[in-house]
């Protein structure tokens, strides 16, 4: 993949957040979603840096970055998904935190995990993104059609 593929906007917010995030979390921590998917290689939509995180961190980055949290934010599937949330302004997209992210299972709520982790290199910044089979099973486990398309994305890599 050339990085020249990916978005000015999230090579800005990769830029602004990244070394932020690598500094204030104590915990493993993880892009997820669209920019994860973009960061692998696939043509996607990135509209936000999701990260996955320890409620810790979660917490340490609210007390932190309180002049960049948007409060008036409220994000959507919240039968499916739980977590301590909190979407912060950045410099060309927000980066929402998902402290301990939970998915409604079949008969109750797991938590969503990632156990092959890789660093893709952005203008020297080492990112954080599940490899790509493990971003392939989580997008499929959350079961909705933006995630199985990014997944097939992926799949046809």
């Amino acid at each position: 993949m050339t990085l020249h593929s990916l978005s000015s906007a999230l090579h800005e917010v990769i830029a602004a957040s990244v070394p932020l995030l690598q500094r204030h979390c104590c915990d493993p921590w993880v892009v997820i979603g669209s920019a994860a998917c973009a960061l692998a290689g696939a043509c996607v939509d990135v509209a936000d840096l999701d990260v996955l995180a320890s409620t810790a961190d979660a917490e340490r980055l609210i007390a932190l970055w309180p002049s960049r949290r948007d409060t008036t934010y409220a994000p959507a599937g919240a039968d499916r998904f739980r977590s301590h949330f909190a979407r912060f302004l950045f410099p060309g997209m927000p980066v929402e935190v998902m402290g301990d992210l939970q998915l409604h299972g079949a008969h109750a709520w797991q938590a969503v995990q990632v156990n092959d982790v890789v660093h893709v290199q952005v203008a020297d910044i080492a990112v954080p993104i599940p490899s790509r089979c493990e971003q392939i099973r989580i997008l499929e486990s959350f079961g909705r059609p933006k995630d199985r398309a990014r997944a097939e994305l992926l799949r046809a890599l």
